[in-house]
């Protein structure tokens, strides 16, 4: 029975998965199934945007010197990672508290599993530029930089599609909400920033008058 449980959910697992390339192509139907019918799944969106991180951390180092350069003696995988992670568990939160107050109607999960399956042209092209990168000259680098905007336009048609088809908006009202998500994002970085520098300041402060007494002490 395990082993039929285990078999069903990596059946499941390539099935959504595969979905991911039907929603690429046929956007407004295909995130609109995606949640309504439920033809996508949460274990299939963190393939995705792992996969997404995974590439990344590849472009940034097997990606030919041509077309990027990195100092490797300051790169850090973490860095890089957090360049994916932060700004889609940002919109997510974001999207998610906006919409609620807009009569949105996508819950958080279905957010978070749209932006995902929306990250799979990056994923897709962004494999092929890293080959690319080697075999192309300086001279020829127009094909990679057209490619690097494709991609980029790509996944934004693709994350407006999903806003609009998981909040069920018009396209007026899903623009309106998304240069709002990223106002609040903004809003949000500078909350956290501010948080930390004050935490950052009293841990500080505290240091140094432990350090005051012990003299006095000693």
């Amino acid at each position: 029975m395990k082993y039929l449980a285990t078999k069903v959910w990596w059946e499941h697992l390539g099935k959504t998965l595969k979905y991911s390339l039907y929603v690429i192509t046929h956007p407004l139907d295909g995130f609109w199934d995606l949640t309504r019918e439920k033809r996508g799944s949460m274990a299939a969106a963190n393939v995705i945007i792992a996969l997404a991180v995974i590439i990344e951390v590849l472009r940034q180092t097997l990606t030919n010197f041509q077309f990027i350069t990195v100092n490797m003696e300051y790169f850090n995988s973490i860095i890089v990672a957090m360049r994916i992670l932060l700004p889609v568990g940002l919109w997510t939160v974001a999207n998610w508290s906006l919409t609620t107050l807009m009569d949105g109607k996508g819950r958080m999960k279905e957010i978070y599993m749209s932006v995902c399956y929306a990250l799979t042209p990056y994923v897709m092209i962004n494999s092929v530029m890293i080959f690319l990168s080697q075999v192309i000259t300086y001279e020829e680098g127009a094909i990679y930089w057209v490619l690097a905007g494709f991609a980029a336009v790509w996944t934004g048609i693709l994350l407006l599609s999903a806003m609009m088809m998981v909040h069920d908006y018009s396209l007026i009202k899903t623009l309106l909400s998304s240069l709002l998500t990223v106002v609040g994002m903004g809003v949000m970085v500078f909350i956290f920033v501010i948080f930390f520098s004050l935490i950052s300041d009293a841990f500080a402060y505290f240091v140094s008058l432990y350090k005051e007494i012990m003299f006095r002490l000693i």
